[in-house]
Formats: structure tokens, sequence, C-alpha cells
């Protein structure tokens, strides 16, 4: 396992940079995929390196933890809220040198706005985003309206899009709703999720939305099953059709990345590295 000191990058790993854009399509992975190993920024930036990832959408806790927010249980607490409002954008300055010294660029950060949330949280959230190099900060798509309108509204402040990540929802009654809301609304569509849920290829939606997608999820599902989704597979022993949207990018020459998100079953004798090394080499062959 890599091991990297927090001031800086050691010379082996700056000199090994990885590079995961195939076929000029950008692939990266979510920071959530290595949520079963130790998750400091060092570790995750150091599993990132060794599968050979070069952009990730970084999960919250590994860049506040590297900050020094409190402790987090299920949720936010008004000491973690205070922290937020208090603490200065120079940790966030050093993470994003760490990680781009050794090669890895953060195109997204995953920090969920709320209603509840005053307005100076908003802000801590977006400035962030800015400061770690993000383009967009990613949520679920919001079932409530007051939500999607505030964070609609706060996006279009900032100019820095809010993308939004889709479980089974989609067509036009899920996206559109989403994507008026403001010009700085965008999707963060799970192609899995929505395979394993409709039982259909999302490659028509991804053409469709492609100027409103800031970045794809990638698994392989099973098709749903007794009116439930399926099951989350090793990429290509479920449905969903990877090599096509894969193809689909690098013809049409999308620009926003594709995120791998490790979430089947580890097999045994195997690990969360070794499986998310596959489904970066499976992205490689599918575009050649």
């Amino acid at each position: 396992m890599w091991k990297l000191a927090a001031a800086a990058v050691p010379a082996s790993i700056a000199m090994a940079k990885p590079d995961s854009n195939f076929g000029g399509v950008r692939i990266g992975a979510i920071t959530y995929s290595f949520r079963a190993l130790p998750g400091s920024a060092e570790e995750v930036l150091g599993y990132c390196v060794e599968c050979g990832i070069s952009g990730v959408e970084l999960m919250s806790n590994v860049a506040e933890s590297y900050a020094g927010a409190p402790a987090q249980g299920r949720g936010p607490s008004a000491e973690v809220r205070q922290w937020r409002l208090s603490t200065s954008m120079d940790k966030y300055k050093a993470f994003r040198r760490m990680y781009e010294d050794a090669g890895v660029t953060i195109y997204a950060f995953k920090l969920p706005p709320t209603l509840e949330m005053p307005d100076a949280e908003y802000e801590y959230i977006w400035n962030v985003a800015e400061t770690l190099g993000a383009n967009h900060i990613t949520m679920e798509l919001p079932t409530d309206d007051r939500l999607l309108q505030r964070v609609a509204e706060y996006a279009a402040k900032r100019k820095l899009n809010i993308a939004f990540h889709t479980h089974g929802q989609g067509g036009a009654s899920g996206f559109d709703r989403a994507l008026s809301a403001s010009a700085y609304t965008a999707l963060n569509f799970d192609v899995g999720h929505y395979y394993g849920v409709n039982g259909e290829t999302p490659a028509p939606l991804v053409e469709r939305y492609h100027e409103r997608i800031a970045s794809l999820h990638l698994k392989d599902r099973k098709g749903p099953e007794n009116g439930k989704g399926g099951p989350n597979m090793p990429w290509g022993e479920g449905g969903t059709p990877l090599r096509e949207i894969l193809q689909l990018m690098k013809r049409k020459g999308y620009k926003f990345p594709a995120s791998i998100e490790y979430e089947y079953n580890t097999p045994e004798g195997s690990s969360v590295v070794a499986e998310v090394k596959k489904c970066v080499e499976y992205c490689r062959k599918a575009l050649q």
C-alpha cells in the first residue's frame, strides 16, 4: 500500500504519474470507491496512483479530515459547521498541490448542500470546490423543489455548476426538471444505476444531454428483476452497456469525465485496489 508524506509527494510517485485518458476520453474515479480502505488524503492518493487514475471526484470526508475537521458521525454536527465557517482555504490549497504534483486532478467535489445549511456554509462548499480546482459540485438529485431552487440559484451566483447524481430517475421528467432550474445545474449521470433500474441503455440520454452532463458514474449492474433494480456486478458480467457508452464518448469527443464507482462485492482473494485496476483496464480496452 502506498504511503505518502503529508508535506510532499515522494519522487518515486512523482516520476510515475498516472494517465487514465484513453482515446481522448477522461476516465477517473469517485473516491467513494475506496471507502472500505483507510481513507486519509495521502492513502487515497496512493490508491489512485497505484490504479493509474489521473482524475477524481473527491468525497468531502477525505478533504475535510486533511483540513482538520472535527470527527463526524452520521451527519455534520454543530461543531463541524462552526469549523467550516471559520477555517481557511490554506489546507485545501496544500491538498490540491499534493494531488496535482502526483498527477491527479480533482474535477468534482461532493459535499451536498442542504436546506438546513446557512448561506455561509454554501459559500464554504463552493470555496472548497474552487480551491481544489473542481469545475462542479455533486449531490443527489433533489426531490424537494425548494432545495433544487436554492442550490441552482447559488450555483448561478458562483458560476460553478452543481451536478446531480442520479439513481433510477431520468428521461424528460427527471432530468429536464433539474436542468431547467438554472444554467448552472448539470448531471452527474450514473449509467449503471439507470440501467439497473430501467433495464434500458442510457446511451441515448448521454447523447441527448451531453451538453449538460458534468460527469458520468460508471458501474455494471444487471437489469431489474421482480420489480427491483438489479445487483452490482464485476464489470462485463452485468448488462450495463459500458463499452457502448465509452465508445460514444470517444466518437463524439465528449470532454466530461467518466468516474469509476466501485460498488460490487470484492471477490475472495482479491482486493479493492485490484478490482479498481480491472475497471480501469476495462475502460482502456473499451476505448482502443
